[in-house]
């Protein structure tokens, strides 16, 4: 199990890519949580296995819709939270 830290960059507020982050890790059994930043990036703490993690990456890219558009993700490993089980849309 792994755990990473992803800074998405793009049009990638307002657009309801959070939600599309969210059910995506649910589908893929990962937790974590998802945010706006201030400076217009999604910030996501995600985990699980690294194959999985690595197939949410490559959906990210995709996003929930035509007005979504990724331009890139920086990508961190950070510290596995022992026992997360949930993956919450972080409210502003």
């Amino acid at each position: 199990m792994i755990r990473v830290n992803l800074i998405i960059e793009g049009r990638v507020q307002g657009v309801g890519f959070r939600w599309f982050a969210k059910e995506l890790a649910l589908k893929l059994d990962l937790s974590g949580n998802v945010k706006n930043n201030y400076d217009s990036t999604v910030e996501i703490n995600v985990q699980g296995r690294e194959i999985d993690i690595e197939k949410y990456i490559y959906r990210l890219y995709e996003g929930p819709n035509r007005f979504a558009e990724v331009e890139n993700i920086r990508v961190r490993e950070i510290p596995v939270v022992e026992g997360e089980k949930d993956f919450n849309v972080v409210l502003l």
